[in-house]
């Protein structure tokens, strides 16, 4: 079984309380998450031990209902969580990294990393399908980070009128 790591960094143009704040929702997920069509059932606030379920799309037309278990969390720092659903995937564990950095012009930012670790068997195929979906995967962390900072710009101009 072949053990893979697919990392993403972005910065999100919002103080790291206001990051967690939605990424700690999981029933927010749809909302920016790229690959999540809809949240099937959750906790709200994400808490260890407490488990979360996404209908996903994966590679093309292709979708997969997943759940999803909180494992770790290190308050506006880390968040953990464990993944079945996404066949031939296994192990898969989700990351999420947040650092306080500044922007140029000194206000409060937020560094997110988005880290996935899978296993994925079928020998050879399995590297195949693998140098297939990890473009796509990277793709959609791109886009999830993306998507996460355009909700949270719109959310603050709305709170600010």
């Amino acid at each position: 079984m072949n053990r893979f790591v697919v990392a993403e960094t972005a910065v999100i143009d919002a103080p790291i309380g206001r990051v967690w704040d939605v990424v700690s929702r999981t029933d927010r997920y749809a909302e920016w998450v790229a690959g999540a069509i809809e949240v099937t059932d959750h906790h709200g606030v994400a808490t260890v031990g407490k488990t979360y379920a996404e209908r996903n799309r994966t590679l093309g037309p292709l979708k997969t209902d997943s759940v999803w278990t909180v494992r770790e969390i290190e308050l506006r720092k880390r968040r953990v969580d464990t993944g079945t659903g996404f066949t031939p995937l296994r192990d898969v564990t989700n990351t999420f990294e947040f650092r306080p950095v500044q922007s140029a012009d000194g206000r409060e930012v937020t560094e997110m990393l988005y880290q996935v670790e899978y296993a994925i068997g079928l020998g050879p195929l399995g590297l195949l399908l693998d140098s297939i979906q990890q473009p796509a995967m990277r793709a959609g962390m791109r886009t999830s980070m993306a998507n996460l900072n355009t909700l949270l710009r719109s959310e603050a101009s709305r709170t600010a009128l």
